[in-house]
C-alpha cells in the first residue's frame, strides 16, 4: 500500500515538474487570449469573453494569482463598455479578492458609480487618496470619479473640490484630454446647482481646451454646451453652436462620426439630431420658416441612417409647425407618416427587447461558464497541494523504517483527513451548484407577462390614451428595476416582496378591470420587517390565479392576498381566488392544444426544494381547491424565521 502511495505521487511530482518547464509558455498563451479579447472587446463581445475563459483555463491548476486577476478585471471592462455594470462590479470585486491593485480598485469605482452605488464608490475610493505610489494620470482619474460619487450624492460643494484637484494634477502634468473632462464637469455640477452664471465660465473653459482634442471630442463638447444654451433660454447662442458643430460632425469621416455614438448620449451626436435640435430652438422663438428645412433635413437624414426615434420625432415636430402656420392639409399628412413611424417604432422595440432578452441570457451563460472554471481550478489547486502535503509525508515516512507501526498509524491519520477533505469539498461543491441553479432560476421572469404589458402598452397607444401608456410604463418599469435589484438575493425583506406584489396585481389589474377585484390583508401584528422571502416566489401563483382561474370567470372574481401571524416565528401567506379551479383549467389548456407551458410552477418547487435543503425547512407550500365542486383555489405558504 505504501509503495503504491509513493509510486502515484512521484508521478504527481514529475507531472508538477514538466508543469513548472511550460509555465512560460502558458503565461505568454495567457497573454495572447487577453490580446484577443482586447481586440474583439467593440465588436464582438461573445468572442471577448471567449477569450477571457481560454485565458483563465490556460493558468492551470496553480495559475499565479496576478495573471488571474488580470483575467477578472479585463472582464469587467468588458461588461462596463456593454454597460453591464453589475456583471462588470462583480468582476472587479473578485479581481481585487485575488490581488489587489489601485488600476481595478478606479474601475470599481467608476462602474460603482455609474451603477448609481455613490456611497459604496465613495467607500472604495477614499483610500486610494493614502496611497503614494498612484501616477499622475491615475490620481486625477481618482479625483475625478471621487467627484462623480459626491454629485450623485447630491454634495456639489465636495464635488467641485475633487474636481478642482484632479485640475490641479492634470495642469502639471498637460494631461489635456482630462481637463477638459473636469471643467465639463464643474461645469455640469455648478448647472445642476442653478449656479448658471460659474457654470458659464467652465463651460467656456471646457470648450475652448476641447479644439486641442480630436474633433469628434470637439462635437461632443459643443452639443453638452449647446443643451445648457437652450436651458437657459438663450437660442441664439444655442443655434450658432449647434451649427459649428453640425459642419464640424459632416466633416469628419463616417467611421469616426459613427463613433460619437458610444460616447456620451446616443440621441444627441449626430446630423440627424443637431437638426432637430436647431429646428426646437427656431420654435421656441417662433421661427417656424426657418425650423421647417432643419426638420425636413434632420427627417431625410434619419432616414437614410434608419434613425427611426429622430425620424419619427421630427415628423411630428413638423407636422406641429405646419398647424401653427395654418397649412392644415400639409399638418395632416406629415401626421399620417408620424402615426406610420409609430407603429413601426413600437414594432422594433419589440423585436429589440427580445434580442435584449436573448442577449442576457447568453452572457449568462458566459460568466456561469467562467465562474465554474474559475470553482475548478481552485478546487484542482486544494487537490494539488493536498498531493504535495501527501508525498512530503511519505518521504519522511521511509526515512524512518524503524517507525513503521507509527508511520501506519499516520496514514491512516491521513487517510482519514483526505476522507474530510474530499467530503468538505463535495459539500462545498454541492452549495456552489445550489447557488448557480438559484441564480439561473431567479432570473427567468415569466416572458407571458413581459409581452403582455408591451402589448397592453401597444393598445393604450392604439387608443391615444397616453397618459394611461405613461402610467403603465413607469409602473412596469419600477416592477422590472425591483425584480433586478433583487435577483441576486437568496432572500429579501417580506416587506419588500408585498410591495412588488402589490405593484404587479395592480398592473394585471389595470389590464383586466372587468375580471376581478382583489384585497390584500396584512395581519397588524406581524412583525413583516423581521421575515425573509425569496425574491418574486409568490408572483408566478398570483399570475395562475389571475390567468387560469379569474380570466375565465364568466362574471367577476375576486383575488384575496392575506397576511396572517401564527405565533411568534411563523407566518402564512394565503393566496386564494373564486376562479374556474384547477381542473377546469387544465380542461380548457387541454381544448386550446397550447405549445407552450409555463415553467414558472416547476421554477419555484426548484427554488424551494434548493432553499430548504440549504435553510433547513425555511419554507412550505400547499395548494388546494376553495370549494367543494372544484371552483377556486388556495394556495398556503408557511414562512419561517431563520
Amino acid at each position: 500500500m505504501i509503495r503504491v502511495s509513493y509510486i502515484w505521487i512521484m508521478l504527481l511530482f514529475t507531472g508538477a515538474l514538466a508543469y513548472g518547464q511550460t509555465r512560460g509558455e502558458r503565461l505568454s498563451r495567457h497573454q495572447s487570449y487577453l490580446d484577443s479579447a482586447s481586440f474583439y472587446k467593440a465588436t464582438d463581445i461573445e468572442k471577448s469573453i471567449d477569450f477571457i475563459a481560454h485565458s483563465i483555463s490556460e493558468l492551470g491548476d496553480s495559475g499565479n494569482k496576478r495573471e488571474l486577476a488580470l483575467s477578472l478585471s479585463f472582464l469587467g471592462e468588458i461588461y462596463q463598455y456593454y454597460q453591464q455594470y453589475d456583471l462588470a462590479i462583480t468582476n472587479y470585486r473578485e479581481s481585487l479578492e485575488t490581488n489587489k491593485t489601485s488600476k481595478t480598485t478606479l474601475l470599481l469605482g467608476e462602474a460603482l458609480v455609474l451603477n448609481g452605488e455613490y456611497n459604496e464608490a465613495e467607500t472604495i475610493l477614499r483610500p486610494l487618496l493614502k496611497i503614494n505610489g498612484l501616477i499622475p494620470y491615475q490620481k486625477t482619474t481618482l479625483y475625478e470619479h471621487l467627484g462623480d460619487a459626491y454629485r450623485g450624492l447630491g454634495d456639489i460643494e465636495k464635488s467641485v473640490a475633487f474636481y478642482q484637484e484632479g485640475i490641479k494634477i492634470a495642469n502639471q502634468n498637460q494631461i489635456t484630454p482630462k481637463l477638459a473632462d473636469l471643467n465639463s464637469k464643474i461645469a455640469d455640477a455648478y448647472a445642476e446647482d442653478d449656479k448658471l452664471i460659474e457654470a458659464d465660465a467652465f463651460y467656456d473653459s471646457s470648450l475652448e481646451l476641447s479644439k486641442q482634442l480630436p474633433p469628434e471630442r470637439a462635437v461632443q463638447e459643443k452639443d453638452k454646451v449647446a443643451d445648457f444654451y437652450n436651458q437657459k433660454n438663450e437660442y441664439g447662442a444655442e443655434i450658432q453652436l449647434r451649427k459649428e458643430s453640425l459642419g464640424e460632425l459632416n466633416s469628419l469621416p463616417r467611421k469616426k462620426a459613427a463613433r460619437l455614438v458610444g460616447l456620451t448620449n446616443a440621441d444627441s451626436i449626430t446630423s440627424q439630431r443637431i437638426n432637430y435640435k436647431i429646428a426646437n430652438a427656431y420654435i421656441a422663438q417662433d421661427k417656424y420658416d426657418e425650423a421647417i428645412p432643419y426638420l425636413q433635413e434632420s427627417i431625410e437624414q434619419a432616414a437614410v441612417d434608419d434613425d427611426i426615434v429622430v425620424r419619427k420625432d421630427a415628423t411630428r415636430k413638423l407636422s406641429e409647425v405646419f398647424e401653427y402656420k395654418g397649412e392644415y392639409t400639409k399638418a395632416f399628412e406629415t401626421y399620417r407618416n408620424y402615426v406610420a413611424l409609430v407603429d413601426t417604432l413600437y414594432s422594433r422595440k419589440e423585436q429589440e427587447i427580445s434580442r435584449a432578452a436573448r442577449f442576457n441570457r447568453e452572457i449568462a451563460a458566459k460568466q456561469s461558464r467562467i465562474t465554474g472554471l474559475e470553482q475548478e481550478r481552485e478546487l484542482s489547486q486544494s487537490k494539488f497541494d493536498l498531493a504535495k502535503t501527501e508525498k512530503q509525508l511519505v518521504e519522511e515516512t521511509n526515512k524512518r523504517q524503524k517507525w513503521v507501526i507509527y508511520s501506519l498509524l499516520l496514514g491512516i491519520l491521513l487517510l482519514g483527513l483526505a476522507t474530510f477533505f474530499f467530503y468538505r469539498s463535495n459539500q462545498q461543491q454541492k452549495l456552489a451548484n445550489h447557488l448557480l441553479a438559484l441564480k439561473s432560476l431567479r432570473s427567468q421572469m415569466n416572458p407571458h407577462f413581459i409581452f403582455n404589458a408591451l402589448n397592453s402598452v401597444n393598445n393604450y397607444i392604439a387608443k391615444s390614451d397616453e397618459r394611461s401608456a405613461n402610467r403603465y410604463l413607469s409602473e412596469f418599469s419600477t416592477l422590472m428595476r425591483s425584480v433586478l435589484e433583487n435577483s441576486e438575493e437568496d432572500f429579501i425583506p417580506l416587506s419588500k416582496e408585498l410591495e412588488l406584489l402589490q405593484l404587479y396585481v395592480k398592473l394585471e389589474h389595470s389590464r383586466f378591470p372587468e375580471k376581478f377585484d382583489y384585497e390584500i390583508k396584512i395581519d397588524g401584528s406581524a412583525d413583516i420587517e423581521s421575515f425573509q422571502i425569496p425574491p418574486m416566489l409568490l408572483q408566478p401563483y398570483i399570475e395562475n390565479a389571475i390567468w387560469h382561474g379569474l380570466r375565465y370567470k364568466k362574471e367577476k372574481g375576486q383575488l384575496n392576498i392575506a397576511l396572517e401571524k401564527v405565533g411568534s416565528d411563523k407566518i402564512l401567506v394565503t393566496i386564494s381566488d373564486n376562479g374556474i379551479g384547477r381542473q377546469k383549467s387544465a380542461e380548457l389548456k387541454t381544448l386550446n392544444q397550447r405549445k407552450q407551458k409555463s415553467k414558472g410552477m416547476g421554477n419555484i418547487k426548484k427554488r424551494i426544494a434548493i432553499l430548504n435543503d440549504m435553510y433547513k425547512n425555511k419554507l412550505d407550500v400547499k395548494i388546494s381547491d376553495l370549494n367543494a365542486d372544484g371552483s377556486g383555489t388556495c394556495v398556503v405558504f408557511t414562512l419561517r424565521k431563520s
